[in-house]
């Protein structure tokens, strides 16, 4: 793209013009007039580059101190007393050490801005060499500053004026040095405006419109920084003079102190003193501006019948021709009448050379105009993909970026201008411009990896080898746009992420780290394919050859999937064994009620049930035996069904639950008398057995045999002698003894 501003010796004098307004009296914005008192915009910034406290101008503007600015230093021009206000006496300059890329970063609300600077060098770093930068506004490049400047320019100074929509919060204001020389800005106006002015709906949101002239017939310099007349805006006007060709320099000046009607109105707010003053002439006026080729123009022009002379339709008629085209016939009065505004606005289209031409032609009486806009049409350069900006911004705070490296602004943009030092990027289907390699290596960054780079969709290649980056490698690596990957030579700890194994990884260095854990088989097998991977030099590295085997339940610094899994079925079995536990020795006690304690002659479980068990074999064997017989004297004998009666009652009354150590609640007569009570007869042979079996688990079966004298039958008194000193009832209280009265 062609170069906005030239300061080639045959342009001096039009560029001087158009940009900038030279031999400033003021360049503070003014307070709004009355009538402007409803503007509704009221956003806006005066920074005063370089220097060091809020102050406030002779025209009641507050400047802020220097502020958003990404690096630089700060000086004051040679000869302070030669400019009247103390923002045109200070500037920051941008050296290489600050990197080649520096911005000026100022958060405002979306909307579109007028955005203004003036630059000064006054020689004041005594080299006398005016430096040669760029500078751009949303990544679109818009002033271009080549050595040597015009004397005038570089000793008094210059404005420069644009308007430019904000879309994402923040006014990227940047400058990009050209070879050594350090850029540099004395202050920065920014100011918010109607959206849909200068026919926005129609020009789009897409275009920056540079000034490239903006004049006020019949007048001197006026306006903002230059007279206490106000501009909603903040639009500073210029005299058409020293533009008029020279057919049109005897053009006659009329004034008028008239109200103008139709003015300081949305969207455009043009002011009144604008169509106050204009210039005619019988022959016809004829402009020439210079401009830059292969640009569109958007051209503005104003008019006002303010001759009293002219009192109707059809006596001032003239066309309105650019380079020679007549693109309108103009009757003021039958426009708007009489001391009313009237606009008229033309684009053009693919200008092939540097003057564009208009002339205002006359049909009836002299032409007449009161003021003419030039802006260049500049259209928004292409942007970093805005996910992929915040990557970049995340990964400079991350990798601790040095100034020097000049990581500013919009990581690819313009792209007039290189990508940030070690960036490349790529445009992508038109829509943007996307980050495609990272080259770092060697320059002693320190810091992390943010996660943000999962981002970076579109990265190829990521290089940071030979640095001092530690901690863990984020999750998010491993795009699938990734071929190759050196982070070799860094302090990288923790495992490997599986994430690398989705990849089209071809090159991977991750030599001289601190990586531990299992290495994926997916990213090893790179190296079986053709690629190359290097993991020496990472002494906790397992998994693959050559490297040393895993540990089976630890792996990458943490339990492996197996070690879960041996502990998760552990835990169960431990639960399990637990609730078994309390199961037995709690709900089965408080069902049957029983309590349990250790026997009184410390004879052992193991041992009690072992003579237990005995002893009902025993009893088992010889009741069989009897009945098998079939002696005469059934009713002396045990019978079949007391047989089976007994092992029925037995089996309710196993040993684990009845018999460990002993009753304690319960009175050994009641269970004795408890077995007794079955629907069969019972005869002294199965008493005898029956008391043999119940003792056996109190420890007292000696007693109770003793007692029977191996005699048949047992009476209650009897039965009464052997209950346990432990029992606090007798079988006649509250037991089942006293049911039963048995003889033999």
């Amino acid at each position: 793209m062609s170069k906005r501003i030239s300061f080639d010796s045959k342009f001096i004098n039009p560029i001087m013009s158009f940009f900038f307004f030279l031999f400033l009296l003021s360049s503070a914005l003014l307070p709004l007039s009355s009538s402007s008192l409803s503007y509704p915009y009221n956003t806006s910034f005066y920074i005063d580059c370089g220097y060091h406290s809020p102050s406030t101008d002779s025209y009641n503007v507050s400047w802020l101190a220097d502020d958003f600015f990404t690096g630089g230093s700060t000086a004051v021009v040679s000869d302070p007393l030669h400019f009247h206000l103390q923002h045109e006496k200070t500037l920051r300059y941008f050296p290489l050490s600050s990197g080649k890329k520096n911005c000026y970063n100022v958060p405002l609300p979306p909307g579109r801005y007028y955005i203004r600077t003036f630059t000064v060098y006054d020689n004041y770093d005594g080299k006398s060499h005016p430096p040669s930068f760029d500078a751009s506004v949303e990544g679109t490049l818009v002033f271009s500053w080549r050595s040597p400047w015009a004397e005038g320019i570089a000793r008094d100074g210059a404005y420069s004026d644009l308007f430019a929509f904000v879309k994402d919060g923040q006014l990227d204001f940047c400058f990009y040095s050209i070879a050594t020389d350090p850029p540099i800005i004395s202050s920065l106006e920014v100011l918010q405006i109607d959206p849909l002015s200068y026919d926005s709906a129609q020009t789009g949101d897409n275009y920056i419109l540079v000034n490239y002239g903006r004049l006020s017939p019949g007048s001197s310099q006026w306006g903002p920084g230059f007279t206490s007349d106000p501009d909603a805006f903040g639009r500073s006007w210029q005299s058409d003079s020293d533009y008029r060709a020279a057919s049109s320099k005897s053009a006659r000046v009329i004034t008028t102190k008239e109200k103008i009607t139709g003015v300081e109105e949305a969207p455009n707010y043009f002011p009144m003193k604008l169509y106050q003053s204009a210039v005619t002439f019988d022959g016809g006026l004829e402009y020439e501006l210079a401009v830059d080729a292969k640009l569109d123009y958007l051209l503005w022009f104003h008019f006002a019948e303010i001759d009293s002379s002219v009192k109707k339709a059809g006596e001032r008629v003239f066309d309105v021709l650019v380079n020679d085209k007549n693109v309108s016939r103009v009757d003021i009065f039958k426009e708007t009448g009489s001391f009313a505004a009237y606009t008229l606005n033309y684009t053009v289209k693919n200008l092939s050379n540097y003057v564009l031409s208009v002339k205002l032609l006359p049909v009836a009486g002299a032409p007449l105009i009161c003021g003419l806009e030039n802006y260049a049409m500049v259209p928004a350069d292409l942007a970093t993909v805005p996910e992929q900006v915040v990557a970049m911004k995340a990964l400079k705070d991350s990798l601790r970026i040095p100034d020097r490296m000049g990581w500013n602004g919009d990581p690819c943009a313009p792209t007039d201008w290189d990508a940030w030092e070690g960036v490349t990027c790529t445009k992508t289907n038109g829509t943007g411009l996307v980050i495609t390699q990272i080259e770092l290596g060697s320059q002693s960054l320190k810091g992390y990896i943010s996660e943000q780079i999962s981002l970076l969709s579109n990265l190829i290649s990521l290089n940071l080898s030979s640095n001092s980056l530690d901690d863990t490698l984020p999750i998010g690596l491993g795009q699938k746009s990734l071929a190759q990957l050196d982070l070799s030579n860094n302090q990288f700890s923790g495992s490997i992420p599986e994430s690398l194994t989705s990849s089209n990884l071809q090159l991977v260095r991750l030599n001289n780290n601190l990586l531990e854990g299992r290495v994926p088989e997916e990213l090893y097998s790179v190296g079986l394919h053709g690629g190359t991977i290097d993991l020496s030099g990472n002494k906790g590295l397992c998994g693959v050859p050559p490297l040393p085997d895993c540990a089976m339940f630890w792996e990458n610094g943490h339990l492996s999937k197996g070690g879960k899994i041996a502990i998760g079925l552990s835990c169960f079995f431990f639960v399990a064994v637990l609730l078994l536990v309390i199961y037995i020795f709690c709900i089965r006690r408080g069902r049957n009620d029983y309590d349990f304690g250790l026997p009184s002659d410390l004879i052992s479980l193991a041992a009690k049930r072992n003579r237990y068990q005995r002893q009902k074999s025993l009893m088992l064997l010889e009741m069989e035996s009897q009945h098998a017989k079939g002696s005469k004297a059934r009713q002396q004998f045990i019978s079949l069904p007391e047989v089976t009666a007994v092992q029925s009652v037995v089996g309710r009354h196993e040993p684990e639950e009845d018999w460990k150590v002993g009753f304690r609640d319960r009175d050994l007569a009641e269970v004795f008398n408890e077995m007794l009570d079955e629907p069969l007869v019972v005869s002294p042979r199965l008493v005898d057995f029956l008391a043999k079996i119940i003792f056996v688990g109190s420890g007292r079966a000696d007693e109770v045999l003793q007692a029977t004298g191996g005699k048949p039958g047992l009476s209650q008194d009897k039965l009464r002698r052997y209950e346990p000193n432990r029992c606090e009832k007798g079988p006649s209280e509250g037991t089942k003894s006293s049911s039963y009265i048995l003889t033999s």
